[in-house]
This record gives C-alpha cells, sequence and structure tokens, in this order.
C-alpha cells in the first residue's frame, strides 16, 4: 500500500463543514435581522406577513 493510498482524502472536511454551517447560520441571522427592520408595507410587497419573519 502506498502512502498516497493511506492518508485522508480530505483531513479538514469536519472543519469545512463546521465553517459552512456557521456561515450558513450567520447569513440567515441578517437576512433575519433585515426582514425585522422592514414595516408592514415593505413586508407585503415581498409577499410576506409580520408573522413570516418571526
Amino acid at each position: 500500500m502506498e502512502f498516497y493510498e493511506n492518508r485522508a482524502r480530505q483531513p479538514f472536511i469536519g472543519f469545512a463543514q463546521l465553517w459552512r454551517g456557521l456561515r450558513r447560520w450567520w447569513l440567515r441571522r441578517i437576512a433575519r435581522q433585515a426582514l425585522r427592520r422592514m414595516s408592514d408595507q415593505q413586508l407585503r410587497d415581498i409577499g410576506l406577513e409580520r408573522k413570516d419573519v418571526k
């Protein structure tokens, strides 16, 4: 068995998945904050209601 066959293909995949999860959470948090700052009229314009934001 050669060395390259014995090593992990992606040794930092766990860190990459953690980073993607944190980034996705952060972007959703920013989007929720922006939606909360919108008025009811602005929310209606994009097809949402206040209850959809919470």
